[in-house]
């Protein structure tokens, strides 16, 4: 397969590198370095050899659709994004340029280079809004009502996947990611409060969970969310997947599993909540399971200890 990864320098756009690569599939990959780094595609870059070409490139420039066209990949996995809920409050046409503009132009990429399929990164956090907790796990049949101007984007570009599906015959499949964590998740960012805890765990510091910490959140392991992308480049086609645990997860409790593991005992703060923060998430993930023989297969316990050996390597 001729693939191309628009985010591939991120956090889980260089794991699904490294999985197409040991898989033999010839990648191209597509980051502007904004978020993403090279030292992600460090392992990549030193085996891949002439399957691997990495391009500087904003996805929202008009060179972009010169690039994918002579590259001609047969299915894109567009990860690219503006990926913090906290920015797009407060910049949110950002936000939208990032995520609405620049999926518009890969899209038309896609179709320029007779693509097959797009495999889109979409938002199983934000795009069902804030449920009601007697529907949780939420299945991909709950109304769409996210509550943020990223969730709202994200939502525009299963919209406008759709529309390319209808018009130019473009295939896609959305998968809807819960929150995903693993090793090179950025711990500076507004996201990832794994990698944060871990980090700061390792390092000493004292950490503030943001509100009570009864909060919860569906968690899945970053392989586990490379594989769902894998299956997708050849199954459920139109179609949004759910891709998480189906599991409710309190942040506190998440943090007492990897101070735990950590060996630390002090007792983390208590600040204040984040604006348009979802209380409860959780989703079903029958639908990913029968279309694309799907299942995540790495305990969470395992999956946390994976990202305490990631940045105790890190820190040494």
């Amino acid at each position: 397969m001729r693939a191309l990864v628009t985010g591939g320098a991120g956090f889980i756009g260089s794991a699904l590198v490294d999985r197409l690569l040991a898989e033999g599939h010839e990648v191209d990959v597509v980051d502007d370095l904004s978020a993403g780094s090279l030292a992600n595609l460090a392992e990549a870059r030193a085996g891949g050899g002439k399957q691997l070409r990495i391009h500087q490139l904003d996805i929202r420039a008009p060179e972009l659709v010169d690039l994918v066209t002579r590259r001609r990949p047969e299915v894109v996995f567009h990860l690219a994004a503006q990926a913090s809920v906290p920015v797009s409050i407060k910049e949110p046409i950002f936000d939208a340029h990032v995520n609405v503009l620049g999926t518009l132009n890969v899209l038309e990429a896609a179709r320029a280079a007779g693509s097959e399929r797009v495999v889109f990164a979409a938002s199983g956090g934000t795009l069902y809004g804030d449920p009601d907790a007697s529907r949780l796990p939420v299945a991909e049949t709950e109304p769409h009502r996210p509550l943020s101007p990223y969730g709202v984007s994200k939502k525009a570009c299963v919209d406008y996947l759709v529309a390319y599906r209808e018009m130019h015959a473009l295939e896609f499949v959305a998968l809807a990611l819960a929150n995903v964590y693993g090793p090179r998740q950025d711990p500076h960012g507004e996201s990832g409060v794994v990698a944060i805890f871990a980090e700061r765990l390792i390092a000493g510091e004292t950490i503030t969970i943001d509100g009570d910490g009864d909060q919860t959140r569906d968690f899945v392991y970053v392989d586990d969310v490379v594989d769902a992308f894998v299956r997708a480049s050849a199954r459920g086609g139109g179609l949004i997947c759910n891709i998480g645990s189906g599991l409710e997860t309190s942040i506190n409790e998440i943090y007492r599993l990897l101070a735990e593991a950590a060996n630390v005992e002090e007792v983390p703060e208590h600040g204040t909540p984040r604006p348009r923060d979802v209380r409860r998430s959780a989703l079903d993930r029958e639908r990913a399971s029968v279309q694309l023989g799907w299942q995540p297969f790495t305990p969470l316990v395992q999956g946390l200890a994976s990202v305490l050996a990631y940045f105790e390597a890190r820190a040494a």
